[in-house]
């Protein structure tokens, strides 16, 4: 017998949904056999990684904490993938966010009003929606590829922050840390449950899932955004303007990746750091594809992502294991999704050998 792949005539929406619970089941297998061929127990090592960090209210709240930006993010490029536009710049974005959303916040240390905050979260997401802008400009005006010109970006932005912590943002009374100065409590964003970390920023991210929602399942401009994704000439044959929806989608990403960065250093950092992000905007392009580009979807795969994160800090502690153990699961994780994201287009069938060779010899004779 013989396992060969026939296309499907049409997609399976049950292996849509099936095949992210399949890769990460694949995932864990692979994990597992991993831990062992290194000498560490593979269940007890698992137990480390994905089920001691949530064991507490304390864990469940970090798991929020590093669960927020990577949904805010990954929102974003479900909105600008849905039209595939394969924006990759939301690690740059979120930096940026991060970057103006700080340049406001340490200059307005000694106010006490409520805009400090607002003027804040407004500079910051606006900071990324205007590093998304760029490569709207970019693809638009000279038709360069998005995501070359996003990745490149991301690049940009890292070196603009590390240049800002270590001159014009650095704290004069830090001891020469890379580091701004504390914010002012105006330009905070409060605490939901005393003595744990979790922040205001849920509210935001919950408002965004609402907002993302509704664009691409009840708005006619998602509507127009899913056409250019599915076929940009039929879009535009219908008087879609192309270049006007990659405008909107990249602002959109751009501007939720700016969020999540000006939250995080109003939120659990409370300052600037070098260090305001481990790879969140990378982790969410992996997020958004897990989660199938739904909001819902994405809120789970955000949560399974921040786990990791989790995991991979408590593995290091307690099991002695590489801190590049998180991001070699991320990779597993989508390297399997795309394997089994085959089984969406191709039907797997078992065939005889007898009936191949009959099939091949009758090609040959007709040829």
């Amino acid at each position: 017998m013989l396992l060969t792949l026939e296309p499907r005539g049409q997609q399976s929406r049950a292996m849509l949904w099936f095949s992210p619970l399949l890769a990460a089941l694949l995932t864990l297998l692979s994990g597992a056999l991993l831990f062992a061929v290194l000498g560490h127990p593979p269940l007890e090592t698992l137990k480390v990684l994905l089920i001691d960090p949530v064991s507490d209210l304390y864990g469940l709240s970090e798991l929020l904490v590093k669960a927020l930006p990577i949904m805010l993010c990954a929102l974003g490029l479900a909105v600008v993938y849905s039209a595939r536009i394969w924006n990759i710049g939301a690690e740059g974005q979120l930096l940026i966010g991060a970057l103006a959303g700080s340049a406001v916040a340490v200059n307005i240390i000694e106010w006490e009003s409520q805009w400090a905050l607002v003027i804040t979260l407004l500079v910051g997401t606006l900071g990324g929606a205007a590093w998304g802008a760029l490569c709207a400009w970019l693809k638009t005006a000279f038709n360069a590829n998005e995501i070359l010109t996003s990745i490149m970006l991301n690049y940009i932005a890292l070196n603009l922050l590390l240049f800002c912590v270590h001159g014009p943002l650095k704290d004069p009374e830090g001891f020469n840390f890379p580091e701004s100065a504390m914010f002012g409590d105006a330009t905070r964003l409060p605490q939901i449950v005393e003595d744990l970390r979790v922040h205001g920023g849920l509210y935001f991210a919950l408002l965004a899932l609402v907002a993302v929602w509704v664009l691409l399942q009840r708005s006619f401009l998602g509507f127009q955004i899913k056409v250019m994704g599915l076929d940009k000439r039929a879009a535009g044959f219908v008087g879609f303007r192309d270049k006007w929806l990659v405008w909107v989608t990249l602002l959109i990403s751009g501007g939720l990746a700016g969020l999540a960065g000006v939250a995080e250093v109003t939120g659990p950092i409370g300052q600037l750091v070098p260090q305001v992000s481990p790879g969140y905007g990378y982790a969410a392009i992996t997020v958004a594809f897990l989660g199938r580009l739904h909001p819902l979807g994405i809120v789970f795969a955000s949560l399974l992502m921040a786990l990791l994160y989790l995991g991979g800090e408590n593995a290091q502690m307690a099991a002695n294991l590489p801190q590049s153990i998180t991001q070699l699961f991320q990779g597993m994780v989508l390297f399997f999704l795309l394997a089994c994201d085959v089984l969406i287009l191709y039907r797997p069938r078992l065939k005889g050998i007898a009936k191949l060779k009959a099939g091949r010899s009758a090609k040959e004779a007709t040829a």
